[in-house]
């Protein structure tokens, strides 16, 4: 496997950094004790660690409305910490992420409190302000992901500025040159400091409409959806000049050697691969976010990996998201027992997988009381589910009350403790002990990381599919229903499987039987 890139061969694991490891009791994840858990992941058998935004902030979307993207919020350490965070991690022979915030600062980032002094500062256009409409109000009907107009009025200055998420977060003008240059100095300053590649925020959201024009009417809204889907989001999002600023970051990031650019992008595959760019000049992979919101249903699942798999472009590399930090827990979607099935599924497909921290375990979404909601996405929309806390909570390391190891303070957000890493560390049958199997029969198998994925179809509520790499051939089969199901499969032995004592059996050639909810890994 050493002719793939190392984000092509690993497994890429995701850090909520407030909710990892508090090392100084103020009930906060920091860098001190993401440091302190490094070998954790080391030994779980995962090659890189994402880490979500850790800059200065005033938190008013937690990290994700950046003051200064060149140092780090005292929150959570300091630039001489974070070194040691990656020094540490290299150690280990784990790569470092970082998020890269680029469509939107904080309304506190100096360049900001510039923009907004007067019109004829020479920050002015470096966000995007407009003269109200021709009878008063805002200059046009976008809307803001957050709930309400994307507008919001400076009476100062005597125009709006447009702000795809909280107002807290004015959206820069990335048609400015000078803007370019400021975020590339950003890259830059970030890889000179060894960081191995970033995750770009909302990349699909840089360039809105030269014209602003108004949004159309979205003809499949329904009442109770998040407020902006009112609209179709033609002119604010994936304008076509979006693809030159890709094409640029990837320049930049490749002066530093194989350094890996992944774009978060919500968008359907066909629009979705585009960000590839043209013989590999875009985004190494723009998220396939697919798994996050699909109905599990095996045939379903099948179709859209055989659609993902054929809309790629002949130079693309796949990747699969089974959980991240805007949406909820997989065990929580999909149950317990499924999530065995899930985990499988996530690290047998053909591409890299992205890990969120906690699914290793079964993490399931944590429940938040009213009085202590701290997503502004839900306090601005209550009542129609866009909160983000409950995938959000801290990670269970061990049975101590009331935090689970996380802190010996007041947690940020409840932490349940159903279950911990203590807890599963030394059971055969957790859903730790499951990763762990995965992820080293993953690295030591050449067809489950750089083999073709063939055969794919749907029986019942039975998926399979094959990998096959040179003479290595793996016959997969997910149980994604809760009764006995026959399939069909070629002679061959059992890997792994979820069902206890059936690895090393033989399956015969024609029907064998899965168990509820199990998945199997065969030789065949």
């Amino acid at each position: 496997m050493s002719e793939l890139a190392w984000w092509q061969r690993g497994v890429i694991y995701q850090i909520y950094p407030r909710s990892f490891q508090d090392s100084n009791g103020d009930g906060i994840g920091d860098l001190a004790g993401m440091t302190s858990r490094l070998s954790y992941l080391a030994d779980l058998g995962v090659d890189a660690v994402w880490v979500s935004p850790i800059y200065p902030s005033p938190m008013a979307d937690f990290g994700y409305d950046v003051a200064d993207y060149c140092n780090i919020d005292p929150m959570f350490g300091s630039l001489a910490e974070f070194k040691q965070f990656v020094d540490r991690a290299h150690e280990l022979r784990l790569k470092v992420l970082l998020d890269f915030v680029p469509n939107h600062s904080s309304d506190r980032h100096p360049w900001f409190v510039e923009s907004r002094s007067s019109r004829d500062n020479p920050k002015r256009d470096w966000y995007l302000w407009r003269d109200p409409a021709p009878g008063g109000g805002p200059p046009n009907n976008w809307l803001s992901r957050m709930g309400g107009s994307a507008w919001e009025w400076d009476a100062h200055t005597g125009q709006y500025y447009y702000h795809a998420f909280l107002r807290e977060q004015p959206d820069l003008n990335w048609r400015n040159p000078h803007v370019r240059r400021a975020m590339d100095d950003v890259l830059r300053f970030w890889l000179e400091r060894g960081v191995d590649g970033f995750r770009v925020d909302v990349l699909w959201l840089l360039i809105k409409d030269a014209q602003f024009r108004d949004n159309p009417p979205n003809p499949a809204y329904q009442p109770g959806e998040p407020d902006h889907h009112r609209q179709l989001q033609t002119y604010t999002e994936d304008q076509p000049e979006v693809h030159d600023i890709v094409r640029s970051m990837r320049a930049t990031l490749d002066e530093y050697g194989e350094r890996v650019l992944i774009g978060e992008i919500y968008l359907p595959v066909a629009q979705l691969v585009r960000y590839y760019g043209v013989n590999g000049d875009g985004a190494d992979m723009p998220f396939n976010f697919q798994l996050l919101n699909a109905p599990w249903n095996a045939g379903e699942i099948a179709r859209m990996i055989r659609d993902y798999d054929s809309a790629l472009p002949a130079h693309a590399w796949p990747n699969w998201v089974l959980g991240n930090h805007d949406n909820r827990r997989v065990a929580s979607r999909v149950g317990a027992a499924q999530a065995r099935v899930a985990a499988v599924l996530l690290l047998t497909l053909r591409g890299t997988p992205t890990l969120y921290y906690g699914d290793e375990i079964g993490m399931t979404d944590g429940v938040i009381p009213p009085g202590e909601v701290q997503d502004p996405a839900e306090l601005r929309q209550p009542g129609i589910g866009q909160g983000r806390d409950p995938e959000r909570t801290p990670m269970q390391w061990d049975a101590s009350l009331p935090n689970a190891g996380f802190t010996t303070g007041r947690s940020w957000l409840p932490t349940a403790t159903h279950t911990s890493v203590q807890a599963q560390d030394g059971d055969a049958s957790s859903m730790l002990s499951l990763y762990r199997r995965l992820l080293t029969l993953r690295r030591n198998n050449a067809a489950l990381v750089q083999g073709s994925i063939e055969h794919v179809a749907a029986s019942g509520d039975v998926l399979t599919y094959e990998r096959h790499c040179r003479n290595q051939r793996f016959f997969i089969a997910l149980n994604m229903g809760r009764a006995d199901a026959e399939v069909q499969s070629p002679a061959g032995t059992v890997l792994l499987s979820t069902v206890p004592g059936r690895d090393g059996q033989p399956l015969v050639e024609g029907a064998n039987r899965l168990a509820g909810c199990e998945a199997l890994i065969a030789s065949i």
